[in-house]
């Protein structure tokens, strides 16, 4: 047995023999996923007369192809995430994460269907990785999420359906027996939105379209240091495990990043938009509570918890995102110029890097805004 599965046979039994004590019941149904799954039957319903799709995701901050409304009736869409564990460096001075990613990226994809249709996710697990995975959609129901039925390991695929049935945005994330925290906190977890079949509506009822839609994944590190002070690296994700641990039970994240690391979506990364542009910004963190706060701009309407069935908050300064959740907002721009996007925690913001920039392109519009006396004209 190598060093590396021999430090994750015992993350697995002591994270499990702790979860044990508070959620028997779920602890069992994972441990015994295995077994159970082939015993599972399918409900009885006719799925061969729906139309079958093929996502094409793309990587954050982007939000792949779809329409707002849905067209006809419920689709079954097949999605195919590939797990990656993988080196990532999170700021300028070249600080290491043994990231765990769903196809590469920190966050994973964000996929877009309909409520009603169907996700039927394949979830790969290369040979080349060294752990366990799964993954649990707070938009699905039953078994863990899913969680119970995807556990793979390395060189394994599982395949799973679910169907949309609530209207919203919603975390995802790798939560395998005994070891969820630390998978969740190296970078594996995404977001989807369900939308309603009728497209978004505001507080009266009213259809509300947006121009571009742009996902914010908000993500808590907690990479250990040495005896001086400095950010430590590792050979594998294994040898980084008990030390990482360690720096957790803190719950003192050493970096909080929007989209994996210290200025992802900044400088010649910042999210592009125009004045009279709707801009949809999706914004998920699936361990912390996080304050979304546009400099400058506002929340239009917002749904801070991202449930759609739920007549959104209207003209936002911030807006409250519990931990293990996912919200929106809609906002209209109308002037030019770099509006900073942070968490309004401002230590978090400026001094851990939850933080980004959108550059706006348009007229300026005094009316809104003008300078009486320059601070340099006296």
């Amino acid at each position: 047995m190598t060093k590396q599965f021999e430090i994750t046979r015992r993350s697995v039994l002591a994270g499990a023999a702790f979860a044990g004590a508070l959620m028997p019941a779920v602890v069992a149904t994972v441990a015994n996923a295995n077994q159970e799954v082939s015993a599972v039957k399918p409900a009885p319903v006719d799925l061969a007369g729906l139309q079958r799709v093929k996502l094409e995701l793309v990587k954050p901050p982007f939000v792949h192809a779809h329409t707002q409304k849905a067209v006809g009736g419920p689709k079954v869409y097949e999605v195919t995430l590939t797990i990656e564990e993988k080196k990532l460096v999170i700021d300028d001075a070249g600080t290491e994460v043994h990231a765990m990613t769903f196809d590469g990226s920190v966050p994973g994809p964000m996929m877009v269907v309909h409520q009603d249709d169907y996700v039927e996710l394949t979830l790969v697990n290369p040979e080349t990785n060294e752990l366990q995975h799964n993954i649990d959609f707070h938009s699905a129901t039953g078994a863990l999420g899913g969680g119970a039925l995807t556990v793979v390991n390395p060189g394994e695929k599982a395949v799973m359906r679910f169907k949309a049935t609530k209207a919203g945005v919603f975390v995802y994330h790798c939560a395998p027996p005994g070891m969820v925290p630390w998978h969740v906190t190296s970078g594996m977890n995404g977001a989807i939105m369900v939308l309603p079949r009728d497209g978004l509506k505001d507080h009266k009822g009213n259809e509300l379209v947006y121009d571009r839609a742009y996902y914010v994944g908000e993500q808590d590190f907690y990479v250990p240091r040495d005896e001086k002070g400095e950010y430590k690296k590792y050979e594998t994700v294994g040898d980084a495990y008990a030390d990482t641990l360690e720096v957790m039970k803190t719950l003192t994240p050493s970096h909080i990043v929007f989209n994996g690391a210290v200025g992802a979506l900044t400088g010649a990364n910042a999210l592009n938009a125009k004045v009279g542009e709707k801009v949809l910004i999706l914004h998920s963190q699936a361990n912390r509570d996080t304050r979304p706060h546009l400099i400058g701009g506002h929340g239009d309407y917002v749904w801070a918890t991202g449930k759609f069935a739920n007549p959104p908050e209207l003209d936002q300064e911030t807006w409250f995102i519990p931990g293990g959740a996912a919200g929106a907002a809609f906002y209209t721009f109308h002037q030019p110029g770099i509006y900073a996007y942070v968490n309004h925690n401002l230590i978090e913001a400026f001094e851990k890097g939850a933080a980004g920039h959108f550059k706006v392109e348009g007229e300026w519009n005094n009316d809104l805004m003008t300078a009486i006396v320059s601070p340099n004209s006296h």
